[in-house]
């Protein structure tokens, strides 16, 4: 019975939300408000809220706006050595690699790391064939969405596209991994070197993640703000004095201009924030 009543309760307060929205909510941002207040009526969770906010992020998104760089694509030539492509992996710990013939427009296919494990270590000074271990590349474009992308990467089994421009150029490459951070925030591995990430990534026209530690001079470069604290190094650690307690994942606050909504934490910190800037009218997308 007592369930009942709980149950009775919480459709009551559905009700009594959707009729402040004049029914059901007529677009993304009053399904996002919703949403957001759903969560501070304890009828969902701040983990829900955060990954059903990341999939409505993600089907407004292209691979372009996500995508690793060419410049910053690690890849294998072609006529490499076993005993070099073997130092590549082990120096990058990555485990797809992108093959190229000529230069970094001419890719020929793709070498997983797994693949190399069926070498046994008598035949290892054996002529090595390229050929024998790599498979067929998939290339898209930058305008494809994120969620027609990760339907694909399902179905098909794949796990990396190469991304083509206007030219037929390669921009760059994205992993399914990359589309599912997008979704539960950072994903880190034993490999993941601190010095090497990116403090800021802006994620389609308004959207940004940045890392807690993010040095507070550069946060207030980037978004031409004027956050001071002189006893306060990181955006991580200002932001903490300005709400006065450590907030939980998908916990959201708006300062000056700029919505922060938190994308990873623990019990001692926060890691990642994602920040709206409210400012920036949403880019257009084609369909």
């Amino acid at each position: 019975m007592a369930d009942a009543d709980v149950n009775g309760s919480t459709r009551g307060l559905v009700e009594r939300l959707l009729s402040a929205f004049s029914g059901d909510p007529q677009n993304q941002e009053q399904l996002i408000e919703l949403l957001r207040v759903f969560h501070q009526n304890q009828i969902i969770g701040a983990d829900e809220l955060f990954m059903i906010e990341g999939v409505l992020q993600v089907s407004d998104m292209q691979v372009r706006d996500i995508m690793i760089p060419r410049g910053r694509m690690t890849v294998l030539e072609h006529s490499s050595s076993l005993a070099e492509i073997i130092k590549k992996i082990n120096e990058s710990g990555h485990s797809r690699f992108p093959v190229i013939d000529d230069d970094k427009d001419d890719v020929v296919g793709v070498l997983l790391a797994k693949d190399l494990l069926q070498i046994s270590s008598d035949k290892a000074d054996e002529p090595f064939e390229i050929n024998d271990y790599i498979r067929i590349a998939t290339f898209i474009p930058e305008s494809k969405r994120l969620s027609v992308l990760l339907k694909e990467f399902r179905i098909n089994r794949r796990h990396m596209a190469m991304i083509v421009d206007e030219y037929g150029g390669v921009s760059g490459l994205v992993t399914i991994e990359d589309v599912l951070e997008q979704i539960v925030g950072k994903i880190d591995d034993e490999y993941d070197d601190d010095e090497d990430v990116i403090d800021i990534r802006q994620h389609g026209a308004n959207r940004f993640s940045v890392r807690a530690l993010t040095p507070l001079e550069d946060f207030n470069d980037y978004f031409q703000t004027s956050f001071d604290n002189d006893d306060i190094e990181t955006i991580g650690g200002y932001l903490m004095g300005q709400i006065g307690h450590l907030p939980g994942r998908g916990e959201s606050f708006d300062l000056d201009n700029l919505t922060f909504i938190v994308m990873s934490a623990d019990s001692r910190k926060v890691h990642l924030y994602q920040v709206v800037d409210n400012s920036l009218e949403s880019a257009e997308i084609d369909p």
